[in-house]
């Protein structure tokens, strides 16, 4: 699966466009997200964070950026890109 970088490109999030063009095939949080995992029958890949988190850019430029790795994920799973400060309810609820 090819990414599909204006998923994000478009979003309010700072932290959602810095991801948009990583090779992961990112989704927003959201009930499509949902849907598409659902039709592909595969689970969610959450990942959280926010625009100044340390660790979410060290994961961006070790793991997500890594083509070897995106391919994985997006083969096996919808990876959901979620920014804390716009969904508090979905970080209290995972992290």
């Amino acid at each position: 699966m090819s990414s599909t970088p204006y998923r994000l490109a478009d979003s309010t999030s700072p932290y959602l466009r810095q991801h948009a063009d990583n090779p992961v095939d990112w989704w927003p949080w959201g009930p499509e997200a949902f849907a598409e995992a659902r039709r592909r029958d595969v689970p969610v890949f959450l990942s959280i964070g926010y625009a100044t988190c340390h660790w979410c850019h060290v994961m961006a430029r070790e793991s997500f950026s890594d083509p070897d790795i995106a391919a994985q994920i997006n083969a096996g799973f919808v990876a959901v890109k979620v920014d804390r400060e716009q969904h508090p309810g979905v970080d209290a609820v995972y992290m």
